[in-house]
């Protein structure tokens, strides 16, 4: 497989982007271990449930409601939200501080019970993220969809990337790119074009010692 080199893709990115330095001041960059690792975990529940809230409507008004949501939910605490019994689940999801939909309600007790069971095993989910290895982002993708609600697309790869985890994502210009190179050829949610896109990236991440999250940006401000 042939990849386009690295330092081509940025520099056209900066030229199409007003230099060089401009690039930089856009492109953010992951946060390391330690500082993933204090995340408490309360605010990936609350980080994993924003997004889903915003699947379909203006993200704006999730986030112009998301104070009645930590109310509602108690912060997002783990354990609170394991122990609320199915009749208060109900009784939530008619609260006028949120957004009434009961499908997206349960998902927040779906994903606190993974994140549970990663406690669990892991001392912390906050290390269980932080742990993953980038080479293999796609299995973390993966992970979330199997074992989270409502997490798989790009709901997941989002969330960790707002989140600091170093990840790329599969947006329309990504997904362009990797096309018109003949990276992938079949559904970009497919396992072949997953893998595909993370030997890519991972070439590319050897090549520049740059994160996954600057050579999605930089493939993304590379197109038009």
């Amino acid at each position: 497989m042939y990849y386009e080199p690295f330092q081509t893709i940025y520099d056209r990115a900066a030229l199409r982007h007003g230099g060089k330095q401009n690039l930089e001041q856009q492109l953010t960059k992951p946060l390391n271990h330690t500082q993933l690792c204090q995340h408490s975990d309360d605010r990936w529940l609350a980080a994993f449930s924003q997004k889903i809230f915003q699947s379909g409507i203006n993200w704006q008004v999730v986030r112009n409601k998301w104070e009645g949501f930590e109310t509602v939910f108690f912060g997002f605490d783990i354990e609170k939200m394991l122990f609320i019994h199915n009749e208060m689940w109900e009784e939530k999801a008619k609260d006028t501080r949120i957004i009434r939909n009961f499908g997206k309600v349960m998902t927040i007790r779906e994903n606190a019970l993974m994140i549970s069971e990663c406690q669990q095993s892991n001392g912390s989910f906050s290390k269980f993220i932080a742990d993953w290895p980038t080479n293999n982002i796609i299995g973390l993708w993966a992970y979330l969809k199997k074992h989270g609600q409502r997490l798989g697309g790009n709901t997941g790869p989002y969330t960790l990337r707002i989140m600091g985890k170093d990840t790329f994502l599969m947006t329309k210009d990504v997904e362009g790119y990797l096309r018109l190179n003949e990276i992938i050829i079949t559904g970009k949610d497919t396992k072949s074009a997953h893998q595909a896109t993370q030997d890519a990236f991972n070439h590319w991440q050897e090549e520049s010692g740059r994160s996954l999250n600057e050579i999605s940006q930089c493939i993304a401000m590379s197109v038009n």
